[in-house]
């Protein structure tokens, strides 16, 4: 996980992300050669890179991005959280693990738009195109991919969050927050403190969302009983896509009882590769 730079980590995970798309765009047909080819690259060294970073083959990967996987999760993976809560939040193959610590922002605060807040934000690499990353001094705060909605328009939906707050970019302040939270070979840190800023119907979706273990999916509807307000599915859902710190507040793994992926503020696409990524991790 890195800057926008040349170095090897920040290199690699463009190579995964150009190969993720390629898989996504043709499918099963892509063969190795053609991938390695695509990436400039010998077919042996790009299988290495790519299962360093995805933890499965591209042939095994392509299987996890084809369409009817959501279904399939939702068969074979399906999580209560009832009993995700009663089981704690570690364990085997949980993403949680790196990132145990969190805290939420206080009503009061949150009303006032993030006045007295001061915002650090930067740009870095991740398996699912550019991140911007934004937190506080207690934790991340937002995180947007604009793989599919562009850089500026990420940067922009980030900042009319919280219009009051001041606003500094500092990406080396954020780099070992980033690192923990996608699970980088060369973390310092064995988690990333989560800051959470929103109302307070908001902050208990989120928060059920973070008992979904890494590799599993909810529906919408079981996260409305979880917080012991089963028919309001709807506003679930719209707390849901206000979630502002995508991926490691775990809302790619809320889907629809029919086993649709459902919205996605990210774009679907990012949405499939992070649960196609999770399950070739949790299942290598």
């Amino acid at each position: 996980m890195e800057q926008h730079n040349d170095t090897e980590t920040g290199y690699h995970y463009q190579i995964v992300r150009r190969a993720i798309e390629l898989v996504d765009d043709k499918g099963s047909a892509l063969t190795l050669d053609d991938l390695a080819g695509e990436m400039g690259m010998s077919p042996a060294h790009f299988q290495r890179v790519f299962s360093r970073w995805v933890g499965v083959s591209p042939k095994r990967y392509q299987q996890y991005l084809a369409l009817g996987h959501a279904k399939a999760l939702l068969a074979n993976r399906f999580t209560t959280l009832e009993a995700a809560h009663a089981s704690g939040l570690s364990g085997g193959g949980r993403l949680h693990d790196l990132f145990l610590r969190w805290e939420a922002m206080s009503p009061g605060d949150y009303a006032k738009g993030g006045s007295g807040l001061t915002i650090f934000w930067g740009w870095f690499e991740s398996p699912f195109g550019p991140t911007v990353v934004m937190g506080t001094e207690k934790g991340i705060c937002g995180m947007g991919f604009a793989a599919e909605t562009g850089e500026a328009t990420a940067l922009e939906d980030l900042i009319a969050r919280w219009p009051a707050a001041r606003f500094v970019e500092d990406p080396m302040r954020l780099r070992p927050w980033v690192l923990a939270a996608f699970g980088a070979a060369d973390a310092t840190l064995e988690t990333a403190p989560l800051y959470l800023i929103g109302a307070p119907f908001q902050i208990k979706v989120w928060e059920a969302l973070l008992r979904i273990p890494s590799g599993h999916v909810t529906t919408y509807s079981e996260i409305a009983q979880s917080i012991g307000n089963p028919r309001a599915v709807r506003a679930v859902g719209t707390a849901v896509g206000r979630n502002p710190v995508s991926w490691l507040i775990p809302c790619h793994r809320a889907l629809r009882k029919s086993g649709g992926l459902g919205g996605y503020h990210w774009g679907l696409p990012v949405k499939r590769a992070m649960l196609a990524y999770e399950s070739a991790r949790v299942e290598a």
